[in-house]
């Protein structure tokens, strides 16, 4: 890479998408834990040989879950522009990219958090059960806590994977790194541009896979 390439680019420009893309996944992340975790403990609990099995009600969740994973996302953002216009007033940017990330990464959180509670010890919860505990209890105080190192794990992944959404969503005005490298990086041919996007989002990933993978381990030593 031409170091005067890099003398000539707009660190500011590029410091705001950074800034952008930050903000775009730590909002997303946040609602997307905050929807995807209570989505994923009712596919739990209601499925076969389970607390509260309801089967009708497991098969719904379960088809809503899947057809939106099943989505790829840009075609997502097209889809539900206008119930982002609704919400957020707009479709591109920041604040209208939030939303069908969101829509987007939920149901995915939601298969992972089902994943790690079916990974829990069924003689805890029976345990749980003869001394009286409430289902509400045993969610709270035995499913969750037990089921933490594999929880912190799916935020991880899917933190990963919202990286590369805010990046795609970039081809139709969703702003940040993305928006960036297809502006520059790519309707003008400068190369170094998506280089140093690339490099940004790279290093990201970086800092989230180790920092989740640390915080997994500590949970584990306990």
């Amino acid at each position: 890479m031409d170091l005067t390439a890099l003398k000539e680019l707009d660190w500011a420009e590029i410091g705001q998408a950074s800034y952008d893309t930050l903000t775009m996944l730590g909002v997303s992340t946040l609602f997307t834990v905050l929807i995807g975790l209570p989505l994923g403990v009712i596919l739990f609990v209601t499925a076969r040989g389970q607390l509260l099995q309801q089967p009708v009600v497991y098969s719904v969740l379960s088809v809503i879950v899947n057809v939106l994973r099943s989505v790829p996302f840009i075609i997502l953002m097209i889809l539900v522009i206008p119930f982002t216009k609704l919400l957020v007033g707009t479709s591109i940017g920041v604040p209208g990219t939030i939303p069908p990330l969101v829509i987007a990464a939920a149901p995915f959180f939601a298969r992972l958090v089902e994943t790690s509670l079916r990974e829990v010890d069924r003689g805890v919860i029976e345990a749980a059960q003869s001394m009286g505990a409430t289902y509400w209890q045993i969610i709270w105080r035995v499913l969750l806590p037990e089921a933490r190192p594999g929880l912190i794990a799916g935020i991880t992944i899917t933190a990963v994977t919202l990286v590369s959404y805010t990046a795609m969503s970039g081809a139709i005005g969703g702003g940040g790194l993305g928006d960036l490298a297809i502006r520059y990086g790519y309707l003008r041919f400068q190369m170094t541009v998506t280089i140093v996007t690339v490099l940004i989002l790279l290093v990201l990933v970086q800092i989230l896979q180790s920092l989740g993978d640390r915080i997994v381990r500590r949970y584990q030593r306990k």
